[in-house]
């Protein structure tokens, strides 16, 4: 247990010092700058065949080469796809794209849409373009990072949303008309996944535009399924959000469900929340108890708590990632290697595995070329640097060139046994994909900066620090930059505290002496970086690292104990 259940302090803060990049990969023979410009490759060819055949709808069909709406014709892929344009480097598309999507995306459409899905994709990939316009070299208007044309679009989005959560028990209905709001015969059973995948999201754009209502009902969303739990402290996977009656009553890690455990340990991250944290703490202590069997996670009935489904489905990969954020390196790693077993024996992970038979289950043997095996990867190794973690990148790369490469772009696998494909790409495969590989391959981008380098923007509130690293990805790997938030406060309630606290945990653990320093600018050698350098108004100068030294930062602290944040992950005090 927590002996402070708010330890951990601003992310973009303070990073120990990591094992040398690459030592671990050298030692394997693993060629990572090579593997690196392959995902780029891969990157470029998927990207460039869906502006060339599908663009301006939602997705590419790679079979065929042409395009689909799938989730609202907001030309998703563009939206999904354009982060990742800056994590390889591409500022000059960055700002195309974002002229193209103010002019040609309108919210204001006759069209039934997924509202978890509109949060994830299209109101987070704005959020995380608005927030790293200034590194793309974007002229961004006075007032940003509080306003700004990306910031205005993704709050339309999320106001067309709204309407969805407008029920007894503040659990939003699955799915809403963008033109008139909820159908009247929608039905009002939605899964806890899209009850509870909010918070992230809602509450960037509350604190970004100072309106609460954002905020307001992502936590109430949550509250609400924390308060319709089971007697053994389990959720299952489908709720009528009018009665609170659970309807689908499995509880587990995967699908339905999965997004809701991470938003609970990010959103405590991402505002500094202790009761979010001690919520999932709660839940992960039944989870512990109930639905773990050898490190791997069954299916359970949530009342009872004797398993119902013995499968593990690919979106329960995520779940190696989560448990590193809250320091459970050790039992993560054993997760992840059970996990890595079965993308071994198919080349990837089949929607739903039977683990007592070892083999897919019928119907469900695709693999949509997901993320999730990938990003626990990417977050483990930025733990660890066990070059067990590129082997898996390695392996996803060499799979996914051999078996889903096509003319037009990548193929969902249909199945696994005998690599027949599917006439579809998602856009999550740009989105979240190819950036986890990319990141896994890249220790020194960006996204990973451990603080040293940091901007100091001038908002109409006074001063606040941005790009400082400590990133926050959406479920969707749409970066937040953390210290955003607390650029556009109106109140001057906040103590900048951190340097008094790094210096506290320090002296307790080496005795040594730090202090706080600000430069006039930095250089980088990366496009985005030299980019970013033009626009600044004023930057943190990288420091030479040296042994044994760390560099200090500034950032705004909540009112609880903050203590400590090392390499992504949250620890707990007793660890």
């Amino acid at each position: 247990m927590l002996r402070s259940l708010g330890s951990f302090l601003c992310l973009w803060a303070l990073r120990l010092p990591a094992p040398p990049a690459g030592s671990g990969a050298a030692a394997r023979g693993l060629d990572v700058a090579s593997y690196r410009e392959r995902v780029r490759a891969m990157f470029y060819h998927a990207y460039e065949h869906y502006l060339e055949s599908a663009f301006p709808y939602d997705e590419l069909r790679p079979l065929t080469c042409d395009g689909q709406d799938t989730w609202g014709s907001f030309s998703l892929t563009l939206i999904d796809a354009l982060d990742t344009l800056l994590i390889l480097g591409n500022v000059s598309e960055f700002q195309r794209v974002v002229n193209v999507l103010q002019e040609g995306v309108d919210f204001n459409i006759d069209v039934n849409a997924s509202v978890f899905e509109t949060n994830i994709r299209v109101v987070g990939g704005l959020l995380s373009a608005h927030l790293l316009s200034k590194k793309a070299g974007v002229a961004v208007e006075v007032g940003w990072p509080c306003s700004g044309p990306l910031l205005r679009m993704a709050e339309e989005a999320a106001r067309k949303l709204l309407p969805a959560f407008q029920t007894p028990t503040g659990m939003p209905y699955g799915t809403v008309n963008l033109l008139h709001g909820v159908n009247p015969g929608e039905t009002p059973v939605t899964c806890t996944a899209g009850i509870g995948t909010f918070i992230v999201e809602f509450a960037t754009l509350s604190h970004l535009t100072g309106d609460p209502v954002f905020e307001d009902v992502a936590r109430k969303a949550l509250k609400a399924l924390w308060k319709n739990r089971s007697d053994i402290g389990l959720v299952g996977n489908h709720i009528d959000v009018i009665t609170a009656k659970w309807v689908a009553q499995d509880a587990g890690i995967g699908a339905g469900v999965d997004s809701y455990f991470e938003y609970l340990v990010k959103g405590a991250i991402l505002l500094q929340d202790k009761e979010l944290m001690s919520m999932f703490l709660e839940y992960n202590k039944a989870i512990k108890n109930y639905t773990k069997f050898d490190d791997w996670y069954l299916w359970v009935q949530m009342y009872k708590g004797t398993v119902s489904m013995p499968v593990f489905q690919s979106l329960e990969a995520y779940w190696p990632g989560l448990q590193s954020l809250i320091g459970d390196v050790d039992n993560a790693m054993r997760t992840f290697l059970n996990y890595y077993t079965v993308w071994k024996q198919f080349g990837g992970l089949p929607e739903f595995y039977n683990i007592p038979q070892g083999y897919t289950v019928d119907k469900r043997e695709g693999y949509p070329l997901r993320p999730e095996l990938i990003e626990s990867a990417m977050y483990l190794y930025r733990a660890t640097r066990d070059p067990t973690l590129l082997e898996l990148g390695r392996d996803a790369v060499e799979s996914i060139e051999k078996i889903s490469k096509v003319d037009c772009g990548f193929a969902t696998i249909k199945d696994l046994r005998d690599h027949r494909l599917d006439n579809r790409m998602e856009s999550f495969f740009l989105a979240e994909t190819v950036k986890y590989l990319y990141l896994l391959f890249d220790p020194d981008n960006f996204i990973h900066n451990d603080g040293s380098v940091f901007d100091v923007v001038i908002t109409p509130y006074g001063e606040c620090i941005l790009n400082a690293g400590g990133y926050v990805f959406n479920t969707e790997a749409h970066p937040i930059d953390p210290a955003a938030l607390h650029c556009c406060r109106k109140r001057k309630e906040e103590q900048w505290e951190v340097e008094d606290l790094m210096r506290e945990f320090y002296s307790l653990k080496k005795n040594k002496k730090f202090t706080l320093k600000r430069a006039s600018d930095h250089g980088e050698g990366e496009s985005a970086k030299d980019s970013e350098d033009a626009s600044s108004e004023k930057s943190g100068e990288k420091r030479n690292s040296k042994k044994n030294s760390h560099s200090l930062l500034s950032c705004p602290s909540q009112s609880f104990n903050s203590k400590l944040a090392v390499l992504g992950q949250v620890f707990l005090d007793n660890t």
